[in-house]
């Protein structure tokens, strides 16, 4: 079968997955990969491998279904570990917690991502009575492992990723969630407070609740509950941290209790795991499960029994970074099973998004998938035998990990499969889970997870023609063509937004389909959350887009509605949220007394003309997100008269915000202005990625700028010429990028998206945690 990839396949394939040489050169072709990993997967079978392996194969080359990253890009490989998601038990001594740094850093270093709760960890100020001082409590040590990560690559393709946890009723609850309300802090973790029934019912009465000591189960302070969730919500308006993880409905459809009890999550929350145990997660094309204009049941069902095949078989190949985790993967053979490309199949069928009929649909697919999947389970176990915990889990009981289906709308007969599992017992104690899918759905060309479109169109930076036609999605530019609307005028506008309800010239119909992510209400973000979970066994990963004018109310509603109707845990993104936080953080300087150094009206500044002939230099400073920026300061007979500064491709958002910076410089210092106070209000702004350069730390453009004119100037009172300046050995820095400030990718410019704490280009594959 040949591949039909597309040019964001190819880039995130060439960057990411694709086998290098030891020089970075590519040295295998997509097709190529696909064989490799087949084959490797393949190697579990005991018998007609190369028969299993051809079918594998072509499961994953018609973009059907693809398995987590670690699989594609490790499968077949020495390293060989093909997981995506790990919990790391965190105990309250200094052995466990530095165990857990060392066991992190070598699965971040194989391509996993991980999750810890911090809530077994003594409170700030408890006594260590070991040593007789004092603890330092949760927060300072995730501070550790944020640290190790920032200098570990996954696998050196994925950047780390950690899921911080800690239950609502630990004492340093309040500190833990605004630990992520300055920008930039704790940039490798994302994170979410653990809530019980027990403080949502004290929420419910406006009463308290206990905080205990985990040291010793001591209640040491009692909160208003109404109080510590106005924090929590002010935390997810302000920045979208931390998140929520309703740990006891998490823990009410735990496979195996007699395990233990699941303290945490993977960093996108979809995937509870007990200690050391980790998961591979593989997900269905729902775009691909449409014929003519109608799901094909028969197709999405080989579809699933073949993928749990697949992901058992993964299990048994892979190479586990820890004995432990070995051990505890191999004792529940837990898989996840989730989709993509749904908001690409509801198009297909001509289904909005918020729509009552949309969430019929999800609820129907993910109980076929969860049927399937258990019925290919219960055959792997008859072929294979049951996880070896079987008899330690709810399935002798006749229960299931999700809520008992008294009704079927597809008409499945639960009751015989159920019969079924008590007999021969399941290969797998959790065979399904909604992933984001970030880069496997760029591979395929489709939608991410269960999201909606976030985006119908974009331009693609690398384009230098101005008149360049915008990229469309794929779906629309089909209906426009189909329809008659497809023109450039059109076109243009729809590329503007990426939306399209605001164009009237589009029939209201397609504009009905066609809706995007912030173009849907929360609720609906959150009913749909629902009736996936309502079928799944793990989690999902969803993000819950909320307006920029959403207020704390709107947050409010939504965590709540989460609770009501069965999710296991939520998390919300306030569009351009980063950025107003930006805006109102920090404190007010004192404004600067300037003299009016031109004639004008009273109070006045009027700038000097620019002249025809200025003279200055250029500096390149490098930027911690990726980019450089280019600061020309040049100067006429009268002094400093201009600044321009180029950062990014001409067109973007960096790039004009970085022009109208340099215009309203220049501005200032035609207008008499003094050079110092321009370089005190800029000199210390943060971002959340500092660099080095010339000797000294780069805190954000905005410091970059003060400081270039600052050496300029200095070279000039010292009364040497500006000119090239000194070179400094420069430390090296781990790239980061802040979605707030900086929506573009630093590889190729296009517009990011937001995702379960991450960033993703749908452009190149680039991906960040956040």
């Amino acid at each position: 079968m040949a591949l039909k990839l597309s040019p964001a396949a190819i880039a995130t394939l060439k960057k990411r997955y694709l086998r290098k040489d030891e020089k970075g050169n590519v040295i295998e072709t997509p097709e190529e990969m696909f064989r490799r990993v087949a084959r490797a997967i393949a190697e579990a079978e005991e018998s007609n491998r190369e028969e299993w392996a051809e079918k594998f194969y072509e499961l994953m080359v018609s973009f059907d279904f693809l398995p987590n990253s670690p699989t594609l890009m490790n499968a077949g490989t020495p390293l060989g570990q093909l997981s995506a998601c790990f919990v790391i038990p965190v105990d309250d001594d200094m052995s466990s917690i530095f165990e857990a740094v060392k066991a992190t850093a070598l699965i971040h270093q194989s391509g996993g991502g991980t999750g810890f709760s911090f809530s077994r960890l003594r409170p700030k100020g408890d006594v260590v009575r070991s040593t007789g001082g004092i603890a330092s409590g949760p927060v300072s040590f995730m501070r550790v492992f944020d640290t190790a990560t920032d200098v570990i690559k996954q696998g050196g393709r994925r950047r780390g990723a950690n899921m911080g946890i800690l239950r609502i009723d630990h004492p340093d609850v309040l500190e833990f969630i605004s630990c992520k309300e300055k920008e930039g802090a704790f940039a490798n973790f994302n994170i979410s407070v653990a809530i019980t029934d027990h403080f949502m019912q004290a929420l419910r009465e406006d009463g308290e609740y206990e905080l205990i000591n985990p040291r010793n189960g001591e209640v040491v302070k009692r909160l208003k509950a109404r109080e510590v969730f106005k924090k929590i919500v002010e935390g997810a308006w302000r920045n979208g941290e931390p998140g929520v993880v309703f740990i006891d409905r998490i823990n009410e459809f735990n496979p195996t209790p007699n395990l233990g009890q699941i303290e945490s999550t993977n960093p996108c929350g979809e995937q509870p795991l007990l200690p050391y145990e980790s998961c591979n997660l593989g997900s269905i094309n729902l775009s691909n499960m449409v014929t003519d204009g109608q799901l094909d049941w028969d197709k999405l069902e080989r579809t699933a029994k073949l993928a749990v095949r697949f992901l058992d078989d993964v299990i048994t190949v892979n190479k586990f970074p820890l004995p432990e985790i070995k051990e505890a993967t191999l004792r529940t053979r837990k898989i996840g099973l989730g989709v993509m490309g749904f908001a690409d199949m509801l198009i297909k069928l001509g289904i909005p998004y918020d729509s009552e009929e949309a969430l019929k649909i999800a609820e129907k697919i993910m109980e076929a998938i969860a049927y399937w999947s258990k019925e290919a389970s219960v055959e792997l176990a008859r072929e294979r035998g049951a996880f070896p915990a079987f008899k330690d889990s709810i399935y002798p009981e006749g229960k299931l990990p999700f809520p008992e289906p008294k009704t079927s709308p597809s008409g499945f007969d639960w009751e015989r499969l159920i019969a079924r599992i008590k007999e021969h017992g399941l290969r797998n104690a959790a065979t399904t889970t909604i992933a984001p899918t970030g880069s496997i759905s760029i591979i395929a060309g489709c939608s991410s997870g269960i999201e909606p479109i976030f985006a119908l169109a974009f331009t693609r930076k690398h384009v230098l023609d101005e008149d360049a036609f915008p990229e469309i999605n794929p779906l629309f530019e089909k209906v426009a063509r189909e329809r008659g609307f497809y023109n450039l005028e059109i076109m243009r506008k729809v590329a503007e937004t990426g939306r399209v309800q605001a164009i009237e010239s589009i029939p209201p119909d397609v504009r009905r389909i066609f809706v995007t992510a912030l173009d849907i209400a929360p609720e609906w973000h959150v009913r749909m959350q629902a009736a996936f979970q309502r079928w799944t066994d793990n989690s999902i990963s969803k993000t819950i887009n909320l307006p920029f004018e959403a207020t704390l109310e709107d947050v409010e509603k939504a965590i709540m509605l989460a609770y009501e109707l069965g999710c296991k845990g939520v998390t919300l993104y306030r569009d351009r949220s980063r950025e107003v936080q930006v805006l109102n953080v920090g404190i007010e300087e004192k404004k600067e007394e300037v003299t009016v150094a031109q004639p004008g009206l009273p109070g006045v500044l009027s700038p000097r003309p620019r002249p025809q002939i200025t003279r200055g230099v250029t500096e390149k400073i490098p930027l911690g997100c990726g980019r450089n920026i280019y600061i020309t300061v040049n100067e006429d007979q009268v002094g400093l008269c201009e600044v321009f500064i180029q950062v990014g491709k001409s067109g973007g958002c960096v790039a004009s915000q970085s022009e109208a910076i340099g215009r309203l410089i220049s501005l200032a210092l035609r207008s008499g202005i003094n050079p110092q106070a321009i370089i005190k209000q800029l000199k210390g702004i943060r971002c959340p990625a500092p660099t080095w350069h010339s000797g000294g730390p780069v805190l954000s453009c905005a410091d970059a700028i003060a400081k270039s004119i600052e050496r300029y100037m200095k070279e000039r009172t010292q009364g040497s010429e500006p000119g090239p300046r000194a070179q400094h050995a420069e430390p090296e820095v781990t790239s980061k990028i802040d979605f707030g400030l900086s929506p573009e990718c630093p590889d190729c410019g296009s517009l990011l998206e937001f995702s379960e704490g991450c960033v993703i280009c749908r452009n190149c594959g680039y991906s960040q945690c956040i």
